[in-house]
C-alpha cells in the first residue's frame, strides 16, 4: 500500500486527537498526497522522565505494525523518524459509538484476530472499545498497537495472550450484542486466564502506581480515579442548591499534568457561582448547561459528554448526524465547550 507513496514527504498536521505524557497523536496528510490520510504519534515532546517508557511503547508499536502490514483492518506503518512514527489513518466509528449488532462485524473481527495470530501478533489492549472500529463498509478494524507483542515462538504465553484477545472481543460482543453469544463464547467469557488474574492482582497495581502516583497520569482505564474520589462531595454540594438540577462528570488528559475533571452542571447559575459552592479540590472545568443530553431511560449521556470533555469533534459529528433529537441538546454544549486544547491546527 505504501509502495507507491512518497514516504519522505512532509507531514501536514490537521487535528490533535490525543495528548498525554507519553505521546501526542495527530492526524493529517503527507504533502502532495491528500487522498492518503495519516496519523503521527509524536514523541519528540515527551518529558525526560517519561522517555524510557514512551520509547518502550513506541518500539512495541513499531514491531507490531511491521508484522501486520498485510492484514485488512490494521494500520500501515509509513515511516519512523526522530519526530515519531507515522501510520495510515483508519476511517471508522469507535465501537462504543457504533455499538454493532450485525453478526457480520463480529465475524470479521474474529477474522482479523485469526490473521494477527497467524503472523504471531497479539494486540493486548482490545479490552478498550475505542481501539476497535467499524469501518464505513461495516468491517472491523483495530488501532493502537502500543502494547502489542510479536512472538517468534507460538508457545504457551502466545496462546494465552491470543486467547485473551479473543475473550476481550467477546466482552465487546456481550456489551453490544449479547444475544449473538454462543454457549462456547459465554463459557470462554467466564474463564479468565491465570496470567490475566495474576496481572490484575500484581502487575496492574505496579503499573497504576507508576502512572498515577509517580507520573500523575492515567490512561483510559485509570481516568475514573478522580470521579470516584472527588465527585460525591461535589455532587452533594451542588445538588443542595435548588437551582442546580443535575450534574455529570467526565475526565480529560492534561499534558504532563495528569487528568483533569470536567463538570457539566444543569443549572441557570454561571460558572463562577458554581465554583464558589464547592470546596477544594474543584474541577478544572465547570460548564453550566441548560439541559444535559439523556438516553431513553433519562440517564445523562456520558459517552457524548466525554467526547465534549476531550474535544473530540470528529466523533461528536457522528453522534449529532445520527441522532437528530440528541443533537438539539448537544449542539449548544459543544459550542460552549471549555476544553479548547489545540486539537485543530487549521
Amino acid at each position: 500500500m505504501t509502495a507507491s507513496l512518497n514516504t519522505t514527504a512532509a507531514f501536514v498536521p490537521e487535528t490533535v486527537h490525543k495528548r498525554d505524557v507519553f505521546s501526542e497523536t495527530i492526524s493529517g496528510t503527507l504533502e502532495g498526497v491528500a487522498d492518503f490520510p495519516v496519523v503521527l504519534r509524536r514523541l519528540d515532546g515527551v518529558p525526560f522522565y517519561a522517555r524510557p517508557l514512551a520509547g518502550w511503547l513506541a518500539r512495541k508499536e513499531i514491531r507490531g505494525l511491521k508484522a501486520v502490514q498485510d492484514i485488512a483492518g490494521c494500520p500501515v506503518l509509513v515511516r519512523v523518524d526522530k519526530t515519531g512514527l507515522l501510520r495510515s489513518w483508519t476511517s471508522g466509528t469507535p465501537l462504543h459509538l457504533a455499538k454493532p449488532t450485525d453478526p457480520a462485524w463480529y465475524r470479521d473481527a474474529k477474522r482479523l484476530l485469526r490473521e494477527m495470530r497467524r503472523v504471531g501478533v497479539t494486540h493486548n489492549d482490545i479490552a478498550k472499545p475505542q481501539n476497535w472500529l467499524m469501518t464505513p463498509d461495516g468491517r472491523a478494524a483495530v488501532i493502537d498497537f502500543q502494547l502489542a507483542s510479536v512472538h517468534r515462538k507460538r508457545g504457551r504465553l502466545f496462546r494465552i495472550l491470543a486467547r485473551e484477545d479473543l475473550r476481550h472481543l467477546l466482552k465487546q460482543k456481550r456489551a453490544y450484542a449479547p444475544e449473538l453469544l454462543t454457549p462456547a463464547e459465554i463459557k470462554m467469557l467466564n474463564r479468565k486466564a491465570l496470567p490475566s488474574r495474576i496481572w490484575m492482582a500484581t502487575g496492574k497495581r505496579l503499573y497504576n502506581f507508576i502512572t498515577r502516583r509517580l507520573m500523575n497520569w492515567s490512561d483510559g482505564e485509570g481516568t475514573e480515579d478522580r470521579i470516584e474520589r472527588e465527585t460525591p462531595a461535589l455532587s452533594a454540594a451542588w445538588l443542595a442548591e435548588s437551582r442546580v438540577h443535575d450534574v455529570a462528570f467526565c475526565t480529560y488528559a492534561r499534558a504532563a499534568k495528569g487528568v483533569g475533571l470536567y463538570a457539566f452542571v444543569e443549572t441557570d447559575l454561571d460558572a463562577d457561582a458554581l465554583r464558589h459552592l464547592v470546596r477544594e479540590p474543584k474541577p478544572e472545568l465547570i460548564q453550566p448547561v441548560e439541559t444535559l443530553p439523556r438516553d431513553q431511560h433519562g440517564r445523562a449521556r456520558l459517552d457524548a459528554l466525554q467526547l465534549v470533555a476531550t474535544n473530540r469533534l470528529d466523533e461528536l459529528e457522528v453522534i449529532i448526524e445520527s441522532d437528530t433529537e440528541l443533537s438539539e441538546t448537544l449542539k449548544p454544549i459543544v459550542e460552549g465547550r471549555l476544553n479548547l486544547t489545540d486539537r485543530v491546527f487549521k
